[in-house]
């Protein structure tokens, strides 16, 4: 598969922001309305979240619609927050909104993929009460449990690596030790 090259011209975006900056300055000191986003800069979006969900890192999702649609929303959210003084990269601006976007989208659905498979093991459990000692057993489904399990494992790595301070760094080091 051949790879896009400069699918948007930075130069041009840069100077299409430049302009949206002044115009959204002006409608702010005037007192008006904020002024729409240019096509241009509309169609850069669309074109940078669509082409960001097509490299390896995001390729293999089933959601991948909504991780594009939540970058093209953040990104037209971020437009008047970009500052050509800051920055003369609005491409790289968008990517990385896009980026971000698509990790939290990614997050969100494993969240969602976690409880779903935490509530079929527990209707199972559920179950089991109700029946009594009927010949109902638990069918025990590997890919639930490693699901369940791998997010589970996760959530306690995040909370291990909580930055220490004081008194626990120097608990933890002794602990290692």
């Amino acid at each position: 598969m051949a790879k896009i090259r400069n699918y948007i011209n930075n130069k041009t975006l840069y100077a299409s922001m430049i302009e949206h900056r002044n115009m959204l300055e002006e409608s702010i000191s005037k007192g008006k309305n904020k002024p729409q986003v240019s096509n241009y800069i509309g169609q850069s979006i669309l074109l940078i979240c669509n082409n960001l969900a097509k490299k390896p890192n995001f390729s293999g999702y089933t959601y991948k619609q909504e991780m594009i649609s939540d970058g093209i929303i953040d990104c037209i959210a971020a437009v008047d927050n970009f500052n050509p003084e800051k920055t003369n990269n609005p491409f790289a601006y968008f990517t990385q909104i896009a980026w971000n976007a698509f990790l939290r989208r990614i997050a969100k659905e494993k969240k969602q993929t976690y409880i779903k498979h935490k509530n079929f093991e527990n209707s199972f459990l559920m179950n089991e009460l109700w029946e009594g000692e009927s010949n109902m057993q638990m069918i025990s489904n590997e890919y639930s449990a490693e699901v369940v399990k791998s997010y589970e494992d996760k959530l306690t790595k995040t909370k291990k690596y909580i930055k220490l301070t004081g008194v626990e760094k120097f608990q933890e080091n002794k602990n290692e030790e």
